[in-house]
């Protein structure tokens, strides 16, 4: 576990050979990263999910910070509120998502820096990031100011990963997020028949579905071109390390859930069925 008292230190002995704004970015995220945990409450990991957007990061790492007791830190989620907000990003940030576009480094890194002051103010121990880092810089960055565990990644076909996107819709009143799509592709080439059924809304909320302004086919394809041009080098920088957990996804939640559960050594954790609720 990260001992965050040296944070600052490790940024200060960055800076001989860092950019100005790089060293910037590692002073505002050293300065926010939550204290270690004294009190002995959840198990202080900090982890970062990796995979194409749309994979199911989100869903997976809330049920684990749930399971877990750390806060679960999603940059898409901070995106999304700083768009509704209509703060002096807003409009920005709309084009650049509704092209499919990578936000900039320093954008990501001061809403996520934000973020991480709220969990300091919480006194929220450890964490698990969902959508941070996407590029080789900022994991360089990430490195350089906190200890990570474990870089969980998540591998999902590209025909599947597509019919998931554009099967997203989420509730305009309670915010539920759900999946219209039922996904069932034939076993072939040596890979297994994969089978994802719809997670459907409740009645009372099957007229109030919307669809995300950028999940539509040309945006989604867009956004898996620009994954797999800059974040997949992020792959092998924490291959490189030992700390990459490979995992493909078999099929829907519910068998996802159990395997990725065991691939972590959590399948006897005794709040796993509350967490999968």
């Amino acid at each position: 576990m990260a001992v965050f008292s040296r944070l600052m230190c490790r940024a200060a002995s960055a800076r001989s050979f860092c950019t100005k704004s790089t060293t910037a970015d590692r002073h505002l995220l050293s300065s926010s990263l939550p204290l270690n945990n004294s009190t002995g409450k959840g198990r202080n990991v900090q982890w970062v999910f990796l995979g194409c957007p749309g994979v199911g990061k989100g869903t997976y790492a809330a049920r684990l910070s749930k399971l877990l007791g750390v806060p679960h830190i999603a940059t898409g989620d901070l995106v999304r509120h700083e768009l509704s907000s209509s703060g002096p990003l807003s409009s920005q940030l709309a084009e650049i998502v509704n092209q499919g576009k990578l936000i900039s480094d320093e954008i990501v890194i001061d809403l996520l820096s934000k973020r991480l002051e709220q969990a300091q103010a919480k006194g929220e121990t450890g964490f698990i990031l969902d959508g941070f880092p996407r590029t080789v810089r900022q994991a360089e960055i990430l490195e350089e100011v906190t200890d990570i565990d474990l870089v969980i990644n998540l591998k999902l076909r590209e025909e599947a990963l597509i019919a998931k996107c554009l099967g997203r819709r989420t509730c305009s009143e309670c915010g539920g997020n759900y999946n219209v799509a039922c996904i069932d592709i034939k076993g072939e080439d040596g890979n297994p028949r994969m089978y994802m059924p719809p997670l459907l809304p409740p009645p009372h909320c099957e007229s109030k579905l919307i669809t995300r302004s950028d999940d539509n086919e040309e945006v989604v394809k867009e956004r898996l071109r620009v994954y797999n041009e800059l974040s997949r080098p992020v792959e092998d920088f924490y291959r490189l390390r030992g700390r990459l957990l490979e995992f493909d996804l078999p099929g829907g939640i519910p068998e996802s859930w159990t395997k990725l559960l065991h691939a972590l050594n959590l399948d006897d954790h005794e709040d796993k069925r509350t967490a999968a609720a």
